[in-house]
């Protein structure tokens, strides 16, 4: 480890910034929000504060630095050009007592500028030593997503609580149990909604059921939409929610890479399907989740891609609210919005496409079967969901209805992922494509001229799909 980051309470503390322009300004951001006073010496520049300025802030545009200006201060950030002059207020501020920082001067810095994610009572920092600020940036711009909004409501609660959570708890390993069920439960989700006195609530809820003073709380369950595979296309709230569940009960089609998400102590239940093979029948899963949930734990019910879109969501939420489970739902990116992106095909185009409808390859035995009639106009885009195993009769089913048999397809298959093929051809050549190329994973087939702006996985594909078209016409 090369820097050791302490956290430096601000509270009532002095903070001088010695020059002017934008390094001086950015320094001046730091402290936008935070509770100390900051002396901002311009050295005659003008002086503009940033936007939503909260902090107490001392404005001397004298070209001078008054002898006193770093008495009392804890850190002292200069950001002047000239190094003389800058090594000379190093020199002062450091006599001062002060901790120092000088812009693109590592060799006169006490401490490094870090780049930080701000939740109030909750910091993260992230610092190269000064040798790569670009980096750090970088890095805070990955992980910002990731920290909670209320991170600092529910930290600031928790401080508030510390005394009477060691009165009523007084074994060590039992506080931490406590803090780790409380910190993860319906208080976080207060915190979140910015809901500071619903946290406490929350928390002090938290605590009478702890020690049995209040009745055992029903978990919850959330139905979460794990996207196509791509860990980085998870939503926000989809990412913390799987952090943070006791119980993940996923599909097969969620990849490996989401589900690592995970705490490692969370129990994973596997309730995958497959064509053909249901080794947990739906009925079965509704009762998984209302089960786990009666044990008052936090389900995640975490399916690929949408939950809504052909993902049988619909009928545990139906299940979840007859048990009278607390149930929330929360979207992912559907595999046909995802696997257009990546295959680079618009699903609408002006000039070819001004309507799109999903539409399953695998209907509900003895259920109504897909109009295709209703969607054989050359300027309406059909994306098929599970697909592969009905190729050749979907083809032939949307030709009867009247499309046109030279319409370009794109086939899409393990989208987003490592190993993700992109197929072209034309629709009466469909099912020949999918045996000749021995498609297997989870794919969504795009129909419609659209296909034509898809990009395919080599130039042997692209003459494959080349050669498909001439037959057809």
């Amino acid at each position: 480890m090369d820097q050791f980051m302490p956290a430096l309470p601000l509270k009532g503390a002095k903070i001088v910034i010695v020059g002017g322009g934008e390094a001086a300004e950015n320094k001046l951001r730091l402290f936008r929000a935070a509770p100390c006073a900051v002396v901002w010496h311009t050295l005659g520049g003008e002086g503009r504060l940033p936007a939503g300025m909260q902090s107490d802030v001392t404005l001397n545009a004298s070209p001078r630095v008054p002898p006193a200006a770093f008495d009392g201060a804890a850190l002292v950030f200069i950001a002047v050009e000239e190094t003389r002059l800058a090594a000379r207020l190093a020199r002062r501020a450091k006599r001062a007592g002060a901790l120092v920082n000088v812009v693109d001067r590592t060799d006169l810095c006490d401490f490094y500028t870090p780049a930080v994610i701000d939740r109030g009572a909750v910091t993260v920092a992230f610092s190269t030593g000064g040798a790569a600020p670009v980096l750090a940036r970088d890095l805070r711009s990955a992980v910002e997503g990731v920290v909670p909004p209320g991170a600092g409501i529910l930290a600031e609660a928790a401080n508030d609580l510390r005394d009477s959570v060691k009165k009523v708890i007084d074994d060590f390993e039992k506080r931490r149990e406590f803090w780790v069920s409380a910190l993860r439960g319906p208080a976080a989700i207060a915190a979140d909604k910015g809901d500071a006195p619903g946290t406490r609530r929350a928390l002090l809820q938290s605590l009478d059921t702890f020690r049995g003073a209040a009745p055992e709380k029903t978990g919850v369950v959330h139905l979460v939409g794990a996207g196509p595979g791509d860990p980085e296309l998870l939503t926000v709230k989809a990412a913390r929610l799987i952090r943070d569940a006791d119980v993940i009960v996923h599909d097969r089609l969620v990849s490996p890479e989401v589900i690592d998400r995970a705490r490692r102590d969370a129990h994973r239940i596997d309730v995958g399907k497959s064509r053909g093979t249901h080794p947990v029948p739906q009925e079965r899963i509704n009762e998984i989740l209302i089960e786990q949930a009666r044990q008052g734990r936090n389900v995640v019910r975490l399916k690929g891609g949408d939950a809504f879109i052909f993902g049988r969501g619909g009928e545990e939420l139906e299940a979840l609210r007859e048990a009278g489970i607390e149930a929330h739902v929360t979207p992912g990116i559907s595999a046909a919005l995802a696997c257009a992106a990546s295959a680079q095909t618009p699903l609408t185009h002006r000039d070819s496409a001004q309507a799109v409808s999903f539409v399953t390859g695998q209907p509900k035995k003895g259920g109504q079967a897909v109009d295709y009639t209703a969607l054989s106009a050359a300027n309406h885009t059909v994306v098929v969901y599970m697909g592969v195993g009905t190729a050749a009769e979907t083809a032939a089913a949307m030709i009867e209805a009247g499309r046109d048999p030279a319409t370009p397809v794109a086939l899409i298959e393990n989208g987003t992922r490592a190993d993700e093929r992109i197929l072209t051809g034309t629709l009466s050549g469909l099912g020949e494509l999918v045996t000749r190329e021995a498609v297997k994973g989870p794919a969504v087939i795009i129909v419609g001229e659209v296909a034509r702006h898809a990009r395919t996985s080599s130039g042997e594909l692209r003459a494959l799909a080349a050669q498909a078209e001439r037959s057809a016409a």
